[in-house]
């Protein structure tokens, strides 16, 4: 792909998501969007809130804090509505940049008393003045759909925080997308910039890759992290660490303690590299002056607990007393690069309990949802074409198909035959309506690795036609739900409270709504409407009130607001219940008797404390439970299996085994937690 194809598509992308998202949003939204999601997966950000306000003297498009909030990355977009690329000159840089620059000024401020508490840029404000004291570092970047000459930028100090300056144009972009690595390639000169030499071993024997064994001091290690951050990390393990999210306490010891010791008591890093330069000192011993395309495979937990020991106020640690053993591997054979560092990142990472999930797009389930989506078509409805939903595997492929199609008037078409969804679309319908609001208010990223870990903790469960039924329809309940909730014009925060909302119209109904006549109608009932309608307005006042006057949308990224909501007294109509799936079930109940001596004799005090509450449980109750999760999809065919399987074995009188009981146990507290209640 050229640029000037790159540049169609991008657009084409920004009208893709003018069709799917209804924000009240500006063109320059829709653009800031589309950016940023291409920068998310190349990791240059991370969960970024899009917050569009525009007054005078003032821009912000989106920010995003880490962690801790001593990281704020502002976003200023510079929009132009012309169908060729132009030219964005350095006066509109300055300007925009400036602009952003007095949104932190005043956020510093007391800027966020002139919102409402249920606007997000209320949020965004308070956020900065709440934080004001933490904040170390502001980046400001630029985007842009135009192009710009290099500007070299120098840090400036607002208060205590140094804030630097980045742009992202249509070229720069361009050249990190096309490079095949989906991330701007890194350049560490260690003689130049840390005037260090990394002493090293060498072995060259494999005509595949060269090997290469380091010593690095973890002061420069430190500093690389700190330039460079997450996208030091090579994509696996930058995903495994924003999910897990831990620091390792026996590294935060040893730093504090015994940092001499921490070459001797750490396994060290493992990274790949494109090249390295190696010269000679004096004595012939051989060195590393440069490294290009430095990717950390193994001890990304290492590589940030010590830049974050840096950042420890109560830490006094030296850490040019530290050392870390770096292996480096450098792969010569390009047709291999992708197969050999995706098993090197594998191999390397196997004694993690968690192990790492391949989150790409190549992955079986989504390759097999991919499937479905091209050869399943919704029924044909009385008046309107049928429709065929698109699963896009891979960023560009609808952009792609809607370029063959020549007019505007024939894309129009296409687009109402063939509605999109992507990867973080069918995350966040499915983690909404399997009551997990909380990870969807993390942001798209974040909740699709969440998602994909789930899948692969389901034994790597691949899709089938019903699946993919049910998940269309879970998307035209989320997608009717956003037009629903916008009309009611709450203020802000939207994304939270439509994904509540669903998650708790699923919960009160026990996923009882009829997911199979959505799909064949391609519509919402008139009842199921007005109920997400007014439960959203009981959800709208739940979360934009926060206990102890916590931000909004953290608060919505906590279990401890969905457990809240839920202690709500709220419940649907009755006229919706009457359109749910029947839940009764008409089988005689036998009381459980104590039988099967010679069972009991085998098992354990707690094992049989067990039984006695499985068969305490009704067989009616289990029988109910295999029906309820046949009907709303939920469980494994197996566990629904076991549901019946108890069900009849406690209505015949007798006691399930240990294994049975066991998970017996996990599947009533699954079906509870989806909100089944026993008639």
């Amino acid at each position: 792909m050229n640029f000037e194809e790159f540049f169609e598509e991008f657009k084409e992308q920004i009208e893709i998501v003018k069709g799917n998202l209804d924000y009240g949003w500006e063109e320059q939204d829709f653009f800031t969007a589309v950016i940023l999601d291409y920068l998310e997966d190349i990791g240059e950000t991370d969960s970024p809130i899009i917050c569009p306000y525009r007054t005078h003297g003032v821009q912000l498009n989106a920010y995003c804090f880490d962690e801790e909030y001593e990281l704020l990355n502002i976003y200023v977009s510079i929009y132009y509505s012309e169908k060729t690329v132009k030219t964005t000159s350095k006066t509109d840089i300055d300007a925009a940049l400036k602009r952003a620059m007095q949104v932190y000024r005043r956020a510093t401020n007391d800027l966020y008393t002139t919102f409402e508490r249920d606007n997000e840029t209320y949020e965004f404000a308070h956020s900065v003045y709440e934080h004001k004291d933490n904040i170390k570092n502001v980046n400001i970047v630029a985007l842009t759909n135009g192009n710009c000459k290099p500007i070299p930028f120098k840090k400036i100090m607002i208060g205590d925080a140094e804030v630097s300056f980045n742009i992202w144009d249509m070229d720069r972009l361009f050249r990190c997308m096309s490079s095949g690595k989906m991330r701007e390639t890194i350049e560490i000169d260690f003689s130049s910039q840390f005037k260090k030499k990394i002493p090293c071993l060498v072995n060259t024997n494999c005509d595949d890759y060269e090997a290469y064994l380091a010593i690095i001091p973890g002061d420069v290690l430190a500093a690389i992290y700190s330039e460079h951050g997450a996208r030091l990390l090579e994509k696996n393990v930058r995903s495994f660490l924003q999910v897990k999210g831990a620091v390792n306490k026996g590294i935060r010891e040893t730093l504090r303690n015994e940092p001499e010791m921490f070459l001797a008591y750490n396994n060290g890093i493992s990274v790949t590299a494109e090249s390295i330069v190696i010269e000679k000192n004096d004595a012939g011993l051989a060195y590393i002056a440069k490294i290009r395309d430095m990717q950390i495979v193994n001890g990304g937990q290492t590589t940030a607990s010590i830049y974050n020991i840096t950042k420890d106020k109560n830490a006094d640690v030296d850490l040019s007393r530290v050392f870390v053993q770096m292996k480096i591997s450098v792969i010569k054979n390009e047709d291999k690069m992708d197969e050999i560092v995706h098993k090197i990142s594998e191999c390397a990472n196997t004694q993690n309990k968690i192990q790492m999930a391949d989150f790409s797009s190549n992955d079986p389930f989504n390759r097999k949802l991919e499937e479905l989506s091209r050869i399943i078509w919704t029924p044909a409805i009385s008046g309107e074409k049928s429709k065929n939903w698109f699963f896009e595997r891979a960023r560009g492929q609808y952009a792609d198909m809607l370029s063959r199609e020549g007019t505007p008037a024939k894309r129009k078409v296409f687009k109402e035959i063939h509605p999109l969804f992507t990867k973080t679309d069918m995350a966040k319908y499915e983690n909404t309506w399997n009551q997990m609001p909380y990870y969807v208010s993390e942001g798209a990223q974040k909740n699709f690795k969440r998602f994909m870990i789930g899948v692969k903790d389901r034994g790597n469960f691949l899709p089938d036609e019903k699946y993919y039924q049910l998940l269309v329809a879970k998307a035209i309940i989320y997608r009717r739900t956003e037009k629903l909730v916008q009309e009611q014009k709450y203020g802000g925060y939207r994304a939270n409270i439509v994904t509540y909302t669903i998650a708790l119209i699923s919960h009160k109904t026990a996923q009882r709504v009829n997911l199979e006549k959505i799909w064949k109608e391609q519509a919402l009932s008139k009842e199921l409407e007005r109920e997400i309608v007014r439960i959203s307005s009981y959800v709208q006042k739940y979360i934009t009130n926060p206990p102890r006057n916590a931000n909004v949308g953290e608060y919505c990224k906590r279990r401890a607001c969905w457990d809240g909501l839920l202690d709500i007294d709220i419940d649907v109509s009755d006229k919706l219940k009457s359109e749910l799936i029947s839940g009764e079930i008409t089988t005689s109940v036998v009381s459980a008797s104590a039988s099967a001596k010679g069972f009991l004799n085998e098992a354990t005090h707690e094992e049989q404390e067990l039984i006695d509450q499985i068969c305490a449980i009704p067989a009616n109750v289990w029988l109910a439970i295999s029906k309820w999760a046949k009907d709303t999809n939920n469980l494994q065919p197996w566990q629904r299996g076991i549901a019946f399987s108890v069900g009849t074995i406690i209505g015949r009188g007798k006691r399930p085994s240990v294994k049975q009981a066991k998970q017996a146990e996990i599947i009533y507290k699954s079906a509870k937690e989806k909100g089944f209640i026993e008639e």
